[in-house]
């Protein structure tokens, strides 16, 4: 029976780990061909070279989300490897955790260029294929930071607003035959528990994310909005562990 994931084409940033990883595995499970783009090509290979092994189809581009044309070039590579997009997993992102009063210039500076830029870059380089083709599905990753501001994390929380506002004005300008989600994690196990470089708030999240549940959460929540019928616009999921407060 077909699960309308089968068959479709993803494309995937920060696809190297965690949570991007983990849903371009199980997309490739599932049937779905997925193309994956992070920085780091050694993983992105590693990866893409378990999926064929497993029966899955998978392209890979190194790619920087803070460059536009780096993006521009993955869905392109989407377009000429399956002739098509049908999903764009705006996932890279990450979370330098510190008090403002730190003043963490440089990681304000890097959080806006990956986490708000690398998704507008992602809407702006898929946004004409969608058109064109008259259907298309951006799941673009918030958090629930991104619902909630805690002290530590007021840049973070900025950015992750600003993608669901983002999100929320995409869905209403381009809607109809164009879907969007707002995917909203809590404590996922991935590599963002690593990004501070603030001493203390980096030994308080270690600590927080000692309750994380698996990347595979995140990608089951994905699959379940894709494989929705076309007429079925999942807006909005927010999930974190049971135990989580916040």
């Amino acid at each position: 029976m077909k699960n309308n994931i089968e068959g479709k084409v993803v494309v995937i940033t920060g696809g190297s780990s965690g949570l991007g990883e983990a849903t371009g595995r199980y997309l490739a499970e599932k049937g779905a061909k997925v193309i994956l783009g992070a920085r780091r090509l050694e993983k992105l290979e590693k990866i893409a070279t378990d999926i064929k092994k497993n029966g899955g189809e998978a392209e890979i581009l190194k790619t920087d989300v803070t460059k536009a044309e780096d993006v521009v070039a993955l869905v392109k590579k989407a377009v000429d490897s399956f002739g098509k997009i049908d999903v764009l997993f705006n996932n890279a992102g990450i979370m330098p955790l510190a008090p403002m009063a730190a003043l963490k210039v440089n990681e304000w500076d890097r959080m806006i260029d990956v986490n708000i830029k690398g998704v507008l870059y992602g809407i702006a380089a898929a946004i004409p294929e969608f058109q064109k083709q008259k259907s298309g599905h951006f799941i673009n990753v918030s958090s629930v930071a991104g619902l909630k501001v805690n002290p530590g994390g007021a840049v973070y929380s900025g950015t992750k607003f600003a993608v669901r506002a983002i999100s929320e004005g995409l869905r209403q300008e381009i809607g109809k035959d164009i879907r969007t989600t707002i995917l909203s994690p809590g404590l996922i196990e991935s590599e963002l528990q690593f990004g501070s470089s603030d001493e203390q708030t980096s030994q308080l999240v270690q600590q927080v994310y000692k309750n994380a549940i698996p990347a595979i959460s995140i990608a089951k929540a994905v699959a379940y909005a894709i494989e929705q019928p076309a007429d079925v616009d999942i807006n909005e999921i927010v999930l974190r562990p049971t135990v989580q407060e916040f």
